[in-house]
């Protein structure tokens, strides 16, 4: 009840990040369901199906922590813990919020699933989304549930999981272990080949070496700022991205695995591109990932300035110039877009090395 209540006495902007959420695990959902008719219609082809469709409920699982990072209602707060609201129990409050707005869109899924199958209040569009979506085969009821109940379940034990109270680990512990990821998502890649099932399973391993490497790289952007006598600017500029990192690190890194799955598919045009055994949902669930990934690194962004608020506060009481604040920021973006596209150019190539072996 009380993770009902925080949620309704919100501010719009909450609000909508929370119905960001929702329509996001709206769509992957709809994704997950129509695997299921398609396995029923025909079970040849139904695990590369399933494990292509788990990319876009990964990076629904990433929005959802990433709105419930930046949530008011979850921050830690003076006196809360008097009134029994310590650390663990705003991660629990955290968590149900989580399950509740992603419970919503799969809610809203399932509607118009059955709705387009013409199962509710006959068939939309002159039928014509009864094909695609196999509606002469019954749709088991008990599977659908299961599938349907895997985006809240997930996003929520993610959410406890991140929001848990723990020491933050140091941005460059984990660039080791996402370079070896990242090279074993290309092995995986190399010895599958293109068109195997365990394609995307490869490319699911670089994804997250990218992501765990991705808060040590920006941690090193912030050190290459301040290199070689730096001004007041480059040095705030450069601080300020070092302290960022383990926000902006993991999101940036996925975007930049998706950047790079795409240009990978653009240079294997010629070949046929990289075949995605999603049929007509292939288009929109890459862009359900892309915007899901996006929202995500603008979501890191929005509770990283909401962390240095006090500081750039203290900042502007110090007389500190707006102009060197806004100069600063353009600085952090554009190190972090210099380094993070050819990053995306260079995996993509290794990735279109790997595949045409």
């Amino acid at each position: 009840m009380l993770a009902l209540r925080l949620a309704r006495g919100s501010r719009p902007l909450v609000q909508l990040r929370r119905l960001l959420v929702a329509a996001a695990c709206a769509g992957t959902g709809f994704l997950l369901l129509y695997v299921l008719a398609a396995a029923v219609a025909q079970p040849a082809g139904s695990f590369p199906r399933l494990l292509w469709a788990l990319i876009p409920l990964a990076v629904t699982v990433q929005l959802a922590v990433a709105v419930a990072r930046t949530d008011p209602a979850t921050r830690p707060r003076e006196g809360l813990d008097a009134v029994g609201l310590g650390p663990l129990r705003l991660t629990l409050v955290a968590a149900i919020s989580t399950a509740v707005s992603c419970t919503l869109g799969s809610a809203l899924a399932l509607a118009a699933f059955l709705h387009l199958r013409g199962e509710l209040a006959g068939l939309p569009f002159d039928g014509a989304g009864s094909a695609l979506l196999h509606a002469d085969r019954p749709l088991p009821v008990a599977a659908a549930l299961t599938l349907l109940a895997l985006v809240p379940l997930t996003a929520s034990a993610a959410t406890a999981l991140a929001l848990r109270p723990r020491p933050a680990p140091a941005p460059q512990t984990a660039l080791p272990w996402g370079i070896a990821l990242t090279a074993c998502g290309l092995a995986v890649e190399a010895y599958a080949g293109l068109g195997s099932a365990w394609m995307p399973a490869g490319w699911a391993l670089t994804a997250v070496g990218l992501s765990f490497a991705g808060p040590g790289l920006a941690h090193g952007c912030g050190s290459l700022i301040q290199a070689v006598r730096p001004g007041a600017g480059r040095l705030l500029a450069g601080r300020i991205l070092q302290e960022e990192a383990p926000r902006l690190g993991g999101p940036l890194g996925v975007l930049c695995a998706i950047g790079a799955g795409l240009l990978t598919t653009a240079a294997l045009r010629d070949r046929g591109g990289v075949p995605v055994p999603l049929g007509p949902m292939a288009v929109p669930a890459a862009a359900l990932v892309v915007l899901c990934a996006a929202a995500t690194l603008v979501t890191a962004v929005v509770e990283a300035r909401q962390a240095r608020s006090a500081a750039r506060a203290t900042l502007r009481d110090l007389g500190t110039p707006g102009a060197v604040l806004r100069t600063a920021a353009t600085l952090r973006a554009a190190v972090l877009v210099a380094v993070c596209v050819p990053l995306s150019w260079g995996v993509a190539q290794l990735t279109s090395l790997a595949l045409t072996r």
